[in-house]
């Protein structure tokens, strides 16, 4: 079984080796990992732009995949990378099932209230923001939608770590967590 791994570790400066342990990793549980450094992007003669290059790749790989884990760690703000989430999207609308992992265990509620003030209107049992506008209050790691689309194809809710934050990135412990639920069987020592 193929599994397509996304995540904001792509833009660390040692992608190409946590890609390749969570390549080994698959593996070791019995499947084979379909990381987007797996692509090797070439400048096109018709002077393609790189970007849409990228984007074909990875489309590509996540079409060949048979299944999606999915690092939704918040990246560069309270929510998960926003290419991530896109590519769990285009994973639940093929039909794919979808596990993922986030290395920060608190509620999305609990990240907005330690960035911003929020009020709390008790004739709605709502949280708003300085706009006004209403905060998820569902228990939820991230975005109801991402959330659920985990729970809807894959069966299971989101694996919630606590990670080093100096590892928050590069910690594979959810991602493991996932292979496992995947029904993945680590092989024994010899």
């Amino acid at each position: 079984m193929k599994i397509y791994l996304a995540g904001p570790e792509v833009f660390l400066p040692d992608a190409v080796g946590i890609g390749q342990a969570k390549k080994r990793l698959c593996a070791a549980y019995g499947f084979e990992g379909l990381y987007p450094f797996d692509n090797e992007i070439v400048a096109s003669p018709a002077g393609e732009r790189t970007d849409r290059l990228i984007y074909r790749a990875n489309e590509s790989l996540i079409r060949r995949a048979d299944i999606g884990i999915c690092n939704l760690t918040p990246f560069r703000g309270l929510s998960a990378d926003p290419g991530t989430v896109f590519e769990v999207g285009m994973l639940a609308g093929l039909g794919k099932p979808l596990l993922g992992y986030t290395n920060v265990v608190d509620d999305l509620l609990d990240r907005f209230r330690r960035q911003e003030a929020l009020s709390f209107d008790a004739a709605n049992d709502a949280w708003h923001d300085a706009h006004g506008m209403v905060v998820e209050n569902f228990g939820n790691a991230d975005n109801l939608m991402i959330d659920c689309a985990l729970v809807e194809t894959g069966g299971h809710p989101m694996v919630r770590h606590k990670a080093d934050p100096r590892e928050v990135f590069r910690d594979l412990t959810g991602f493991e967590e996932c292979l496992r639920r995947a029904g993945g069987r680590a092989a024994k020592p010899a």
